[in-house]
């Protein structure tokens, strides 16, 4: 497995829409488990492919709370089926944007349909945390960021901060 460098906003390749997975072959299995090691150093709970700069319908995702058991959940070409009309309030954050959270409101429930690890098709019905983190996940293949339900106003200061923060981070120090 091999760690990959996980692209920060503004990156026009964040909001651009992933195309679906042809075929689930080794390759795709090799791609799967980097995006897993990915996640997990980062770290965080989700990661979707174009996040690493790859324009696939691909999601990985762990909510397991750190002592507990890895639990790893692989979506390929996932589709939502249906949203509750209840909304449930999680504070959010991404790993494309490091150190920002915010209060987001989406739907408590929602079911999916996607293929496995092992391209199997399956169905999943999700409440809760995994629900939110299913659906955030869905929007980045969308080309959608979650500072994208914010006000006009928090959502440039907050890319005009990652900006800086970016310029930081590519300093070459002698």
């Amino acid at each position: 497995m091999t760690k990959r460098n996980i692209l920060i906003e503004p990156d026009p390749i964040l909001r651009k829409k992933s195309d679906p997975v042809e075929k689930v072959d080794k390759e795709l299995k090799k791609l799967m488990d980097d995006m897993l090691e990915t996640m997990y150093a980062a770290p965080g709970i989700g990661l979707a492919a174009v996040q690493i700069g790859i324009l696939k319908r691909l999601i990985v995702i762990d909510i397991s709370k750190e002592k507990e058991k890895k639990n790893p959940l692989f979506l390929i070409n996932p589709s939502i089926t249906f949203k509750s009309k209840k909304i449930s309030t999680y504070e959010e954050g991404c790993l494309s944007l490091p150190n920002y959270f915010a209060e987001i409101e989406r739907p408590a429930e929602c079911h999916i349909d996607y293929i496995n690890y092992d391209g199997k098709k399956k169905e999943l019905k999700a409440s809760g945390l995994l629900s939110t983190c299913i659906q955030h996940e869905i929007d980045h293949l969308n080309g959608i960021l979650f500072i994208d339900y914010l006000s006009k106003l928090k959502k440039d200061m907050i890319i005009k901060k990652l900006v800086k923060y970016k310029k930081e981070l590519n300093k070459v120090v002698l």
